[in-house]
């Protein structure tokens, strides 16, 4: 059993930075592919960057390459998306999610999903 909780959202401007943290418990957590998804009002939840078990693969939705990097540290079992250059379009409820299989968390069908943190990005 994994648990994800998620933390870093928030309210600012176009162009300002934030940093989301994902919090996994669970002794095999460090296992685990990690990703994150987003969901902005009245659309889809859709990937958004996943990175593998090792911390050494990483991959970004079109959208966000460039500006988002996620990372690791699994001595502290936490994962993170450093967001730069935000836009307003980049709203929405960001869900940190995890399985075994990467190919599985990319196609949207993780095995755990975190509650999610709202990041708004108005000016």
């Amino acid at each position: 059993q994994v648990q994800l909780v998620e933390s870093g959202g928030g309210l600012v401007q176009p162009g300002d930075s934030l940093r989301l943290s994902c919090a996994a418990s669970g002794r095999t957590a460090r296992n685990y592919a990690m990703g994150w998804f987003r969901q902005a009002s009245g659309k889809d939840r859709e990937f958004v960057a996943r990175i593998s078990w090792s911390g050494d693969s990483t991959y970004y939705a079109d959208s966000v390459k460039g500006r988002f990097t996620i990372s690791r540290d699994n001595r502290k079992n936490t994962v993170y998306l450093q967001m730069n250059s935000l836009k307003p379009e980049d709203t929405a409820s960001y869900y940190c999610a995890a399985d075994l299989n990467a190919a599985d968390l990319v196609a949207g069908r993780p095995h755990y999903w975190g509650q999610g943190t709202q990041v708004t990005v108005s000016s």
